[in-house]
């Protein structure tokens, strides 16, 4: 059962640097983190828990929050997942004050919510299911698929997925790393009818699914690479040359750098670069325009050549490196 209730508060999280999954500097929500039963996920958190019973808090007011925030600054990702936006269309109120401000936005959607009828989606494929990319007709959108074992890690279902989202036109299929509670382990365990002799369940609760899981977000890197899907969330206006995006880019290499286990000294520089960038107070193209990167302070060599070579040809070849090896699909 979920119950809503009406509420003031909007909750409201700025980032001083993009971070993985939805490099997102500010993100709003206007909905309470737990919104759906057995499982839920919070996107913001990254974590899903599991309850029978649920109170959800609607924000009331949402332009009046949004009009009294110190600062909202793009890109904006909007929370609006599960069945709470097909009631209350509270992330479409959001949408529309960010488009009125000119912020850049991407909007949240999940298997069980509404599409907005505009701007940029990311489809969180919770519950799994292709079906819901049917309002993808000329749209800019792609889909991040929630790290759980042992649902979305079943490798026919990520294929079914796959190739849905390349059908639709999707621009990313992208993997979203979730830490699964106990309460939703158990939620999970009871909906597929495991008992404690299941080799499943033993897996699931006594075994650790961390190497699992980072598999699959490999391998659901290789499915996009292989139907010329990005595969990772795009933000929105990625094609831009922006402080930002050039900041997203040396942290996802480090992430998956770190992820691998592949130099890590390199990928803490890589990370410190990153933030530097973020932090910058002139446009990086400006930089490059009057002198080399390399005298931008806390940046290090190899992450000012991959991003002179990324804002003359869009690509760099550390950057693509790092990616090719990340893509290895599950045995």
């Amino acid at each position: 059962m979920i119950l809503y209730r009406k509420a003031p508060p909007l909750r409201i999280r700025r980032a001083p640097a993009p971070a993985p999954p939805f490099w997102a500097a500010t993100s709003i929500a206007p909905y309470g983190p737990r919104r759906a039963t057995p499982v839920a996920v919070d996107y913001l958190s990254l974590r899903a828990s599991g309850a029978e019973r649920l109170e959800v808090t609607v924000s009331d007011r949402v332009r009046d929050e949004l009009d009294r925030a110190r600062v909202i600054e793009g890109p904006v990702l909007i929370d609006a997942a599960e069945n709470a936006e097909v009631v209350f269309r509270r992330g479409a109120e959001a949408l529309a004050w960010c488009e009125e401000q000119g912020l850049s936005t991407l909007t949240l959607v999940s298997s069980r919510a509404a599409w907005p009828e505009r701007g940029e989606v990311v489809v969180a494929s919770w519950p799994p299911d292709p079906r819901v990319f049917e309002p993808a007709q000329g749209r800019r959108w792609g889909v991040a698929v929630p790290v759980i074992f042992p649902v979305t890690t079943e490798l026919v279902l990520l294929e079914r997925l796959a190739d849905e989202a390349q059908r639709h036109g999707a621009r990313y299929f992208a993997a979203v790393a979730i830490d699964v509670e106990p309460t939703a382990r158990q939620a999970i365990a009871h909906s597929l009818d495991l008992t404690a002799d299941d080799d499943l369940y033993a897996t699931l609760f006594h075994s650790g699914v961390s190497p699992i899981q980072l598999a699959t977000e490999r391998h659901i890197a290789a499915l996009a690479h292989e139907r010329n899907l990005a595969d990772f969330i795009l933000p929105p206006r990625w094609e831009e040359r922006s402080n930002w995006n050039a900041s997203a880019l040396l942290t996802r290499t480090a992430s998956r750098m770190i992820a691998m286990e592949l130099d890590l000294d390199l990928a803490g520089r890589i990370a410190r670069s990153a933030r530097a960038i973020a932090e910058l107070d002139k446009p990086l193209t400006r930089v490059a325009e009057a002198a080399s990167l390399s005298i931008v302070g806390g940046v290090d060599e190899i992450s000012a050549a991959a991003l002179t070579e990324w804002l003359a040809t869009g690509s760099a070849s550390f950057v693509d490196g790092v990616d090719e090896r990340w893509r290895s699909r599950r045995a």
